[in-house]
């Protein structure tokens, strides 16, 4: 049966399987790119981490014996073992190297790392290793989906990956199946001959089927391929946009076979399920059907939405006259061929739009709460990582630097403080006191930011607001914000306290209290980058006052920063001198982390660049798959439908009419995505702006409008150059031929 018919039936109507071939092609193309970008995301984590915490599966951080060594070594599963030093530095109050404390452990990896918890508590049990000393390289084995067995929660990212792989299968089926539907439905009346001389609902459909394989084939490779070559190119474009980050290794591309047989494994099954459905239902139908051309039933419809789609082809009567109820009808036949192409086109456009507006305000905000806000308070950065304050000698030198106009070496503690009736200021009392601003009350204590400054940029910081020149006392500032009376956006804010006391009590570790002298009142802060609590009392001191109460006051971070201004107006190049020379001066002894504002801006612009850039690929490829399904529904239904534009000629409706028709046709099917995603997005994105208490006019004035108008239009446009080459070739042919053929219904 297949050389007598389906293999005569391609040859003679090879564009009848274009729309097929160029469906299967999308499913692979999106199938193979999914397939690969997950596997390159795995594999680049993978990277990262062994990077940063080394490839090993499992330390024994414990000094072993050659004899235990050479064991691990010959233990069956064990791939190799090596002993590495770790060499810990201990630091003096002058910031040089005391000494060093050198730590031997015994990094371990297998052939099986599947087997790594098993074999290696063989081992623990052989050497008699206290547990204790034994750590498993836990995120690198979760990523390779290897957990501890006693785990009650393991991670669930290859289930998830595939769940979501099968639904990615059965929308593109749901696509591909559209184009099956409109080939088949066009030989309904032929399998019916072939059925009535014998042929079994079996046969047919195995005919179907090597005519799905035969024209998919192909595009399947092909869409395999191009999807990895898409992975390729978007692993290229993160590379460019994030080339600036630090930190951070560079991409490289990982082509597998596995990976490629999943892709075209999955794609074959996407096929297979959507040519499935309807050569099923074209093999059910009966003869006499098939032979009147009946493949489809009409599902008995709700008499609800009967009503509902009434009024609509009544609405579009009155307004555009019997074409636009000629259109509606029409319409409303093809929904459920066109209905995974409005979906796709809806979800594209409502995604588009919804990331612009959402990348807009966060940028407004980003750009408002933090550059704007901060960008006269740093220039460079300096995060010395686990040391103290005190153990910083470099400080002096930082300042010296060619081109640092002023240096503040600080670090962080917190604390708390009881606040009795008597001491807070008027101001809070008319507002109801601490409590009505938050839900803690006086009695349970309140929150304290300690912020620990050098002598010198104490100093500095006394003569900035006017207090007295001495390092005997901290500086408080007096000041809460009025959330009763003004948002987060622009915040208002009242004295906290009566500046009437020499002395503050705050909560030490043991549950008692320690005195500190208070030098000075203010509503000023320092220059620092630094986010101060809405609620809490701030304290600036200086290092000689912290040295007296470092062993009463617990809740100080390990680690210390080192806040750089550089020269007014300074440019990118002199910020990354004044960084690597601040950082060489600390790195000598300490790990530290640098940053400087300028390149902060520029990595923050190309992340969001690069994301926007990234997202809008894929929401235009979800706007693909729904323009495919448009220009394949309106060229697959043109031998359906030569018939019913006969008899609007044989009735005597002109050409104009007709093209009138059809223009109403492509102007609802383009107008309805882009109008459901704008209901959605307008009120979305303005519940989003209320809540982010910004004003309407400064988001309206970097709204998106430009790049959604092209959107918009780029849809409008494509569904208008699929009705017009379906036009174009409907009314051009002969539309006398279908109405001499009265066996059609």
């Amino acid at each position: 049966m297949w050389k007598a018919y389906s293999e005569s039936y391609l040859r003679q109507n090879r564009t009848a399987g274009l729309s097929i071939m160029a469906a299967a092609l999308g499913a692979a193309f999106f199938l193979s790119l999914l397939c690969s970008l997950f596997y390159n995301l795995w594999a680049y984590d993978v990277e990262a981490i062994k990077l940063d915490e080394g490839s090993w599966h499992v330390r024994v951080e414990a000094p072993l014996s050659q004899e235990e060594l050479d064991l691990i070594r010959n233990f069956a599963g064990v791939e190799s073992a090596e002993v590495s030093t770790e060499r810990s530095a201990e630091i003096s109050t002058d910031g040089t190297e005391a000494g060093t404390d050198d730590e031997e452990v015994t990094e371990i990896w297998f052939a099986d790392v599947g087997e790594t918890y098993r074999q290696m508590a063989l081992i623990c049990q052989k050497l008699r290793l206290d547990p204790e000393d034994v750590v498993y390289h836990e995120l690198l084995l979760s990523r390779y989906l290897v957990t501890d067995p006693e785990d009650p929660n393991p991670p669930l990212l290859l289930p998830f990956f595939a769940v979501v792989l099968m639904a990615l299968c059965v929308s593109l089926a749901l696509v591909i199946r559209t184009a099956f539907e409109i080939s088949m439905q066009a030989r309904v009346r032929q399998f019916g001959i072939l059925s009535s001389i014998g042929a079994s609902p079996g046969q047919i459909r195995l005919c179907l089927l090597q005519e799905a394989a035969a024209l998919c084939v192909l595009p399947v490779l092909g869409g395999v391929l191009l999807g990895g070559a898409g992975c390729a190119g978007i692993l290229a474009a993160v590379n460019r946009f994030a080339a600036d980050v630090p930190g951070r290794h560079r991409a490289i591309f990982h082509c597998h076979p596995i990976v490629f047989a999943v892709a075209f494994g999955a794609a074959a099954l996407t096929v297979l399920l959507a040519s499935q459905i309807p050569a099923g239902r074209l093999a059910r139908l009966t003869p006499l059907e098939a032979v009147r051309g009946q493949a489809y039933r009409e599902p008995r419809r709700m008499g609800g939405l009967r009503r509902i789609r009434g009024l609509g082809t009544a609405v579009l009567s009155r307004m555009l006259g019997i074409e636009g109820e000629l259109a509606g009808s029409a319409l409303r036949l093809q929904r459920r061929a066109l209905r995974i192409s409005r979906i796709s086109l809806t979800l594209s456009f409502l995604g588009f739009t919804s990331m612009l507006c959402f990348f807009a305000l966060a940028g407004i905000s980003t750009r408002y709460t933090y550059f704007e806000r901060y960008q006269d308070a740093w220039d460079v950065m300096v995060i010395v990582r686990d040391a103290d304050l005190k153990e910083i000698g470099a400080v002096s030198q930082i300042r010296q630097l060619p081109g640092v106009r002023s240096s503040v070496c600080y670090q962080k503690a917190e604390g708390s403080i009881p606040l009795d009736e008597s001491w807070i200021s008027e101001e809070l009392k008319a507002l109801g006191g601490y409590s009505a601003l938050t839900d803690k009350t006086e009695a349970s204590g309140i929150p304290s930011q300690i912020f620990i400054l050098d002598d010198e940029s104490f100093l500095e910081y006394c003569q900035q607001i006017g207090a007295p020149a001495e390092t005997s006392g901290a500086v408080l500032l007096n000041r809460i914000w009025d959330s009763t009376g003004s948002s987060f956006r622009h915040r208002e804010y009242i004295p906290l306290m009566k500046q009437d006391r020499d002395t503050l009590s705050m909560y030490t570790g043991e549950g008692e209290t320690a005195q500190i002298p208070v030098l000075f009142y203010t509503e000023e802060t320092p220059l620092l980058r630094e986010e101060y609590e809405d609620y809490a009392l701030v304290q600036f001191m200086p290092l000689s006052l912290w040295k007296t109460l470092e062993t009463q006051v617990s809740g100080v971070e390990k680690d210390t920063y080192v806040r750089i201004l550089g020269p007014e107006k300074a440019d990118v190049e002199t910020l990354d001198e004044i960084e690597q020379e601040a950082a060489g001066l600390l790195a000598s002894s300490f790990r530290v982390e640098s940053e400087n504002r300028i390149e902060e801006r520029m990595v923050n612009d190309q992340m969001l660049l690069g994301a926007r850039t990234i997202l809008g690929a894929l929401c235009v490829l979800l706007g693909v798959i729904g323009l495919a399904g448009i220009f394949t529904n309106t060229f697959g239904f043109l031998r359906q439908r030569r018939r019913e534009f006969a008899r609007y000629l044989s009735v005597g409706m002109d050409l104009s009419g007709m093209k009138k028709m059809l223009c109403i046709e492509a102007a609802i099917v383009a107008g309805r995505p882009v109008f459901l995603g704008l209901l959605i997005t307008v009120p979305v994105t303005a519940f989003m702006v209320s809540a982010s208490q910004l004003e309407t006019g400064v988001f309206l004035e970097e709204a998106p409008f430009l790049p959604v108008a092209i959107y918009a239009l780029a849809i409008i446009l494509s569904v208008a150059l699929a009705y017009w080459l379906g036009a174009r070739r409907l009314l051009g042919s002969d539309l006398s031929g279908p109405l001499k053929d009265d066996t059609l219904n």
